[in-house]
């Protein structure tokens, strides 16, 4: 028995700007700022490797003095729009009907919501009455791989089973207008809303690429790389400036004793299904593979048609492969990040 992905569907909401568009809301939000700072701002824009931003919010809600509390509303209204819309395109891709699910897990850090988005949308899609549920918060741009990670699990252990991972994001949420850091700056540079759903299955008739191996990946020490710190406005961003290095120095240890375990090598590893962190990131990711003919052209494009979407911007790239119909037996290695830190991986075959 193997738990298969049947598929992925995305989601976009209503409101996007190219990096272009958004420069004369710097201007607005950068006035008064010396222009030597307005300059470098611009310049992590214009240099972030993200053409375009997508978001639940239009600009001026963006750069506008919002409250957390009128923030959050718009993300609880919207993320159940954008959950809705993911999970339904997933089933109908998949061929099954909303009763069909026997788990579903729901993945978001940029807001807060009781009940989770998971009630709502069993709501919603009438899901069955004796579904499991069970949200992740607070693992950041992990949590999609993380979701697939305990879906795996779930379904492993129960053969014959469905499960639906939801992640709803939305960093545009969490900009804070009065804070000049480059924290928030790189934020805003890189990260974009979205949300997207993968359908998993232990039904033995049930098609697509199987997961052969997963595992979690934890760095000691390194709780103060990145997250966030909840403040009277709302989820102010945490973001190291050494998270690139320190990712480019566990990259080793994280990759080949995970493809050893399993009796690989990276050289057996057909597509790299990598969580687009940043341009930083990519780059480190170019230099450890590229000579090894290894490429990640798919999670930069990712980056640069949608920017950073945290735990839903993996689920993009895996879509783009399980579009590709690959052919029997190729592997693919989804691998992620997010604050802890930790890395979390997944190896498919197709």
């Amino acid at each position: 028995m193997s738990v298969k992905i049947q598929a992925v569907a995305k989601a976009l909401p209503q409101y996007s700007r190219t990096t272009d568009e958004i420069m004369p809301f710097l201007d607005f939000w950068l006035s008064g700022q010396e222009d030597r700072f307005v300059r470098k701002v611009k310049k992590i824009f214009e240099n972030a490797a993200v053409d375009k931003r997508y978001s639940i919010m239009s600009p001026e809600e963006v750069f506008s003095n919002t409250s957390f509390e009128e923030k959050n509303d718009i993300y609880v209204r919207e993320v159940i729009l954008l959950g809705k819309k993911c999970l339904g395109d997933a089933l109908n891709k998949a061929g099954l009907q909303p009763q069909d699910l026997d788990y579903i897990i729901t993945v978001s850090c940029t807001g807060i919501m009781i009940p989770s988005l998971d009630a709502y949308l069993i709501n919603a899609l009438q899901l069955r009455q004796d579904i499991v549920r069970l949200p992740v918060t607070e693992m950041g741009c992990a949590a999609g791989v993380s979701g697939m990670i305990y879906a795996k699990k779930f379904l492993e252990a129960n053969p014959g089973k469905r499960a639906a991972v939801i992640a709803v994001e939305s960093p545009t949420a969490t900009f804070q207008l009065e804070d000049f850091s480059m924290a928030n700056i790189v934020s805003a540079a890189i990260f974009g809303d979205g949300a997207a759903c993968v359908i998993l299955s232990s039904h033995e008739a049930d098609q697509g690429p199987a997961i052969i191996a997963e595992g979690m990946y934890h760095f000691f020490d390194a709780e103060h790389m990145m997250g966030f710190k909840l403040t009277n406005t709302g989820l102010q961003m945490v973001l190291d400036v050494e998270v690139p290095d320190r990712i480019a120095a566990h990259f080793p240890d994280i990759v080949h004793p995970f493809l050893a375990k399993h009796g690989m090598t990276i050289q057996e590893v057909d597509h790299l299904i990598f969580h687009p962190g940043g341009r930083k990131i990519i780059q480190t990711v170019e230099a450890l593979f590229g000579e090894q003919g290894k490429n990640i052209d798919d999670t930069k494009e990712v980056l640069r048609l949608y920017g950073n979407m945290s735990s839903a911007t993996v689920l993009y790239v895996l879509e783009r492969f399980m579009d590709m119909k690959l052919p029997t037996g190729q592997k693919g290695l989804m691998l992620s990040f997010g604050p802890g830190f930790s890395a979390q991986r997944i190896l498919l075959q197709w």
